[in-house]
């Protein structure tokens, strides 16, 4: 026995079969491309993050070896660096100059101390002559 099948032929199906068929497609249509919304988000995300990823290990690997140029703080940080720098050496030319200041003046105390030495010597010799 041969089923035969055309487009004329006629099916008797109930509303509520019907009306389920009809929101069983739209629901599986609707989550068909609420999925392919989600897949579309994370790809494109992962594109982004990956350009990032990129982006970062290029940096990474140039900014230490002085590729991509000074930051304008870092530009400020090296001036004051250079600034304190200097200030530290005219310091330590001061200190120098400190220390030689101390061996003079424990030289002009001896020679201080002597002298009034002397003048007490002679204080007592000129005022015992008399």
């Amino acid at each position: 026995m041969a089923l035969k099948i055309s487009d004329e032929a006629k099916v008797q199906m109930p509303m509520k079969t019907v009306a389920s068929l009809i929101a069983l497609v739209a629901i599986g249509t609707w989550a068909f491309f609420g999925v392919q919304e989600t897949l579309n988000n994370h790809a494109t995300k992962i594109e982004l993050m990956q350009k990032d990823l990129e982006q970062n290990s290029e940096f990474r690997i140039k900014y230490p070896r002085g590729e991509l140029g000074q930051s304008s703080g870092e530009a400020e940080l090296f001036m004051l660096v250079e600034h304190m720098a200097g200030l530290i050496e005219s310091m330590d030319e001061e200190l120098k100059g400190m220390r030689n200041n101390k061996i003079n003046i424990d030289f002009l105390k001896e020679q201080v101390s002597k002298l009034q030495e002397d003048v007490e010597k002679l204080i007592r010799n000129g005022s015992g002559a008399h």
